[in-house]
């Protein structure tokens, strides 16, 4: 196999509980999303943005998401809600990419929700170049108005996923992954 593909094979997830600090940030942090931005754009509409979650903003993330769980869910278990609280303790850096669909435009919404979701790949492929672990995650918290709301999301925005990145904490064997055969087939006129 090519060297230069090597970053690509050599990528996998790591739980975001599995994610300790340090994570990026100043100059290495800036660097991160200057190159993950860097994804095909039609019509040059800029169709995303990032909100970082770091420190004491995490931690309060988290209190409020447990909170609407359990208005969600009145009979959520005590468990259940602690993961919730907690689900963003773990990696020192969450960036929560959002899609901005830009209505009306010559560019389908889906291809601009799907240039924020190379954003969002990006930063995995990134923070594995700079030595650290991510994991792209969604949950109910991404398709919630009222989550959408604490974000200050506007009506033609949507959360693409929560990036969590940070330093591993443990090795993960990666998974198996599907053949080429089993994905590729020609086509035949």
């Amino acid at each position: 196999m090519p060297a230069p593909l090597d970053l690509l094979l050599q990528r996998h997830s790591i739980p975001s509980r599995q994610l300790g600090a340090p994570g990026p940030e100043g100059a290495e942090l800036h660097a991160l999303i200057e190159a993950a931005v860097r994804v095909p754009d039609h019509g040059k509409l800029v169709p995303f943005r990032l909100i970082e979650l770091r420190g004491e903003a995490k931690r309060v993330f988290g209190e409020r998401l447990a909170a609407r769980a359990l208005a969600r869910d009145p009979e959520l278990s005590d468990a259940k809600r602690e993961k919730e609280r907690t689900r963003y303790d773990f990696a020192p850096l969450v960036l929560v990419v959002i899609a901005r669909t830009t209505e009306g435009s010559k560019v389908p919404p889906i291809e601009q929700q799907i240039a924020a979701g190379c954003v969002a790949y990006n930063l995995l492929l990134g923070a594995h170049a700079l030595g650290y672990g991510g994991q792209w995650l969604t949950g109910w918290a991404a398709y919630d108005a009222e989550v959408a709301a604490l974000l200050r999301l506007a009506p033609n925005e949507r959360v693409v996923g929560f990036v969590h990145i940070g330093t591993p904490q443990i090795e993960v064997p990666d998974r198996e992954r599907p053949r080429v055969e089993d994905v590729l087939s020609p086509w035949t006129p």
